[in-house]
């Protein structure tokens, strides 16, 4: 399997000049960063926001240190931790990967430089991100022995990213997955209704054998976290 097989797609990204805070209300836990004409500048991600003034863990370091690395590091590590943009904390020249990427080297790049997420590129354009849920799916659809996707199930595939992703009520971090003709589709929802129009645009694609639902409810307000109700059953049943 290639990153196009499972990339989470449409991509949503923040400018450079978004707020920190914004993210952090939202309960993202990473984003793409791109400039006025849509070129990948970095990537800002809940490993971001560990050292912030507001919860007390900027770093502390010895005088010893403090001289070695010199007054510009402190500088840059103030700016980091105190910046209210994106921009001032985020991750620049972020590792990135081709629609082509097979997933051993995505995985490979991942355990090397201990990050979770990869953005996909076409050319200088940002296309889709994989993520290590993204891979998890892939490893529970590969589990089940099904043989590896045909281009018709490539094609399958973006006909139903296409006949979901033009609504408002699209999921949040859309994924799906297809092997021999079976939908899995992933991703965030926040109203219960979306889930079965999700499914119901997906049972509608030309060459869909079935769909399994593996969408997960969030509450925007208080955060809380529900599991589709086809998952819940698959973990009462193991």
């Amino acid at each position: 399997m290639r990153a196009h097989q499972i990339m989470t797609r449409p991509v949503i990204s923040v400018t450079p000049d978004t707020k920190a805070n914004t993210m952090l209300a939202k309960h993202i836990s990473g984003l793409p960063v791109v400039d006025p004409t849509g070129k990948l500048v970095g990537i800002v991600s809940e490993g971001d926001f560990i050292r912030r003034s507001e919860i007390g863990t900027q770093r502390k370091r010895g005088r010893f240190l403090k001289f070695i690395l010199g007054p510009g590091k402190a500088a840059a590590d103030f700016v980091h931790e105190h910046g209210s943009k994106v921009s001032e904390i985020m991750t620049s020249q972020p590792l990135t990967i081709t629609e082509d990427t097979p997933l051993e080297e995505i995985v490979e790049l991942m355990e090397t430089n201990n990050i979770k997420r990869l953005p996909v590129m076409r050319a200088d354009k940002i296309v889709g991100i994989v993520s290590r849920s993204n891979l998890l799916q892939a490893v529970a659809s590969l589990a089940k022995e099904i043989p590896d996707p045909t281009a018709d199930d490539d094609h399958i595939r973006n006909r139903v990213i296409d006949a979901i992703e033009k609504n408002d009520w699209c999921p949040f971090g859309l994924s799906v997955i297809v092997r021999d003709g079976i939908v899995h589709l992933s991703g965030v929802i926040t109203e219960e209704r979306a889930r079965k129009a999700a499914v119901v645009a997906a049972e509608n694609v030309t060459g869909v054998v079935r769909v399994h639902d593996h969408l997960c409810w969030v509450d925007t307000m208080s955060g809380m976290y529900l599991n589709s109700p086809e998952d819940d059953d698959l973990a009462k049943a193991s």
